[in-house]
């Protein structure tokens, strides 16, 4: 395989919802690339952003019947003949399959169950271990059948709504005592009209009383429904063969594993542009999540990312233009339009709307984000100092934050021999921080919210700290193993070092971690990684393109980073909520396994070591306020994780919104008091506080992580010193020195 046809780098943080959304559903990034990745880039399929006009309002359309473009079958054959053949995983095309093809195709387009009655998905049982005979047929009539019915149970809903919001809101009582459901992934299908009438008049209060949450009067809400149920139904008319087949065929791909998928044409084409590095946006990765538009990752040192002021999970409500263009509601839109609304040319503005993951109620907030280009010099390794006291003496502790795992592909082909790389930054970054004053103590690479990138680069990043020896093996399938290796005995770093990961690492941060930690080599200190340990590789089609998992990534251990991530030695509270971001969150997810060891040498020192350093920081953080802070956060989202319904009622929402953030304010501020700070009275204040210290140069003495990690690897240090002080004191009285 060749090697610039892999696609390693990128957390994959995708869903089943992005692989499939409401209609065509594939994530996409808005911004660019990060430079010198080039061809080893892992995201999901991703659209190049220029801006456009919201959908206009028109008459509702009759409803088309869908059917297979002539040349439909044909790519469907070469889909499942690449499947079999080249797939990771041998799967057999089986009445098994079949029956979770049908599971997966519901699901991609009814997953809450809202659509479809009881008696509609009884009439298409028939289809359940009948689609992998008709795909080996290319017969697709299956797929297009089950789709009209869709397209039709939708539309009524659609009609529905126009319909309830004709009778005015006015009348709806916002006071009822009564509830609706959050996660319906478990309900039953809705046995007649009557029930399914019921679960959309609440999805119709639900949406009307957010909107009234956050300040709209109802008249207000009553025109910006209507616009977005009717812009809604004009989509649906205008939903094309090419989306129905994409989505059947990708719930096929997608029982393989998650990161295997078709894309369209026009997904190609747009994917293809944002290879080319000419993109401008905002820099951040989306897919639809139900009806919404919602936040997977941030390109590192993009303006998404620069700005503070948007998270992963984040859900994008409306997008306006400028600093006073109107808010267009963009919720229940195709995923490729929100995009086009999103992108624009550097130096423009984009306002959005967003309910923050962080909150519970669905409140929302509006943010303003100058579109940019990512420069590779923004993404590229910098370094910091941290200086701590231990046992009265200053001690310096080097930081070496790598934002991803790039290299200028581009100036090596035109033999330019300082082209820029991760592996060659972070050694000249080295040096600097050896020989500037009187040099580091200890040294801690920096790869939270490090999606990956090069293989080469995680590869040649590790014989930085290595004398020689494998790095990482890839194994595709029924195939051995091929080992990278290090074959340089030059080391840039001897001395004590750690990594800091966090969920967000993933890819090449997994296999330079993994490998870090199985060599002995370093601490691995924060959260679980992602967990994306398989290699993607695009295979052109007749019509269209492919994404396929061939081959998994295995540490030197043996170890799959597939699905588990690397577990640090030392773990910090989590603050990303791992059922929702990982691999391990995703349907259909390759397995963890282990094969054949690669022979590497391998130091115990910190495996005996671990239990006290476990100790030191345990008694260290037990009262330490930013990790009371994470902790406080961390059981906070696990509780609303559980909850299973919403209140309907207009004062008992307002009572939780009011309790929420009189909690969030009392943590804040309970944060600042103990550190020196002073305290504020609205959580807006603190907002208004971030935002002008924003564009502050951070200082690694204010982060409470790379801290607390220095200081991890201060005891380290002083553990090691000690042993080797016992074992270079002569014993000759025949007693054992402590």
């Amino acid at each position: 395989m060749h090697r610039q046809a892999l696609i390693t780098n990128g957390a994959g943080l995708i869903t089943k919802a992005q692989q499939f959304g409401a209609a065509v559903g594939l994530a996409v990034v808005i911004g660019i690339l990060i430079p010198g990745v080039g061809n080893t880039s892992e995201a999901a399929p991703q659209v190049a952003i220029s801006t456009m006009s919201a959908p206009m309002e028109m008459a509702r359309d009759e409803l088309v019947t869908l059917e297979p473009l002539d040349v439909h079958p044909r790519t469907s054959l070469h889909i499942v003949d690449q499947l079999r053949q080249n797939h990771y995983l041998k799967k057999p095309l089986d009445d098994q399959l079949s029956s979770e093809i049908f599971e997966n195709y519901l699901d991609s387009l009814d997953a809450a169950k809202v659509y479809f009655l009881q008696a509609d998905i009884q009439a298409l049982e028939q289809y359940r271990y009948l689609l992998d005979d008709a795909l080996v047929r290319g017969n697709l009539d299956p797929a297009f059948e089950i789709f009209n019915l869709y397209q039709q149970r939708l539309n009524e809903r659609l009609e529905f709504l126009l319909s309830e919001l004709g009778k005015s809101l006015s009348v709806v009582d916002f006071e009822a005592d009564e509830s609706i459901e959050i996660d319906r992934e478990n309900a039953s299908w809705p046995a007649d009209v009557a029930e399914l009438d019921t679960i959309w008049r609440k999805r119709l209060k639900a949406a009307a009383l957010n909107m009234k949450l956050n300040g709209k009067e109802i008249s207000e809400i009553e025109t910006l429904l209507t616009k977005r149920y009717t812009n809604r139904l004009k989509q649906s008319s205008q939903t094309k063969s090419e989306d129905a087949f994409q989505l059947y065929v990708n719930a096929f791909a997608s029982t393989y594993d998650p990161h295997t998928q078709y894309f369209s044409p026009r997904t190609s084409q747009n994917f293809n542009i944002n290879m080319s590095l000419s993109l401008e946006g905002i820099g951040a990765v989306l897919r639809n999540e139900d009806e919404y538009t919602s936040v997977v990752e941030l390109v590192p040192a993009g303006p998404a990312d620069k700005s503070g002021l948007i998270s992963p999970s984040d859900r994008i409500v409306s997008v306006g233009q400028g600093g006073k263009g109107p808010l267009i509601d963009v919720v229940g839109w195709r995923l490729d339009d929100v995009v086009e609304l999103i992108r624009g040319p550097k130096g423009s503005t984009v306002r959005l709307e967003i309910i923050p993951n962080t909150t519970d109620d669905e409140s929302t907030k509006v943010i303003q984000i100058t579109r940019n280009t990512v420069k590779l010099e923004e993404q590229a390794a910098q370094k910091r100092v941290l200086e701590l006291t231990s046992n009265g003496q200053t001690k310096r502790i080097g930081i070496i934050e790598v934002p991803t795992f790039y290299v200028d592909f581009k100036a090596v082909q035109q033999g330019d021999p300082n082209y820029k790389s991760t592996t060659r930054d972070v050694h000249r970054l080295i040096d600097e921080l050896t020989s500037e004053g009187d040099g580091i103590d200890g040294l801690i690479v920096d790869l939270r919210t490090n999606g990956g990138g090069s293989l080469q680069e995680a590869d040649s990043l590790t014989g930085l700290f290595i004398k020689s020896g494998p790095t990482v093996q890839v194994k595709a399938a029924n195939r051995r193993a091929n080992i990278y290796a290090d074959t340089d005995d030059s080391v840039a770093w001897e001395g004590p070092m750690a990594v800091l990961v966090n969920r967000l690492s993933a890819s090449a941060s997994e296999i330079f971690a993994g490998a870090i930690q199985d060599y002995g080599r370093g601490i691995i200190i924060g959260n679980q990684t992602f967990g994306k340990g398989t290699v993607q590789t695009l295979v052109p089609l007749n019509r269209g393109q492919l994404k396929i998992t061939a081959a998994k990534f295995y540490r030197v251990s043996g170890q799959s980073t597939q699905h588990q991530g690397v577990l640090p030695d030392i773990e910090f509270p989590e603050v990303y909520d791992s059922e929702r971001i990982g691999e391990s969150s995703l349907d259909d997810a390759m397995p963890w396994d282990v094969i054949q060891p690669a022979v590497y040498p391998h130091a115990t020192q910190i495996e005996t070591l671990l239990p006290e350093l476990q100790t030191l920081h345990d008694r260290r953080t037990s009262d330490q306020p930013d990790f009371n802070y994470m902790r406080a956060l961390a059981e906070r989202s696990k509780e609303y994780s559980h909850r299973t319904q919403l209140s309907l009622q207009e004062s008992k929402r307002t009572r939780e919104k009011e309790q929420e953030d009189g909690w969030r304010l009392d943590l804040e501020n309970t944060l600042r008091v103990a550190k020196g700070e002073e305290s504020v009275e609205s959580l807006d204040a603190l907002d208004e506080l971030m935002n002008e210290q924003r564009d502050e140069e951070p200082e690694p003495e204010k982060d409470a992580m790379l801290t607390e990690s220095g200081k991890i690897l201060l005891d380290y240090i002083g553990l090691t010193h000690q042993i080797a002080l016992v074992e270079r004191a002569p014993d000759t009285s025949g007693t054992t020195i402590q």
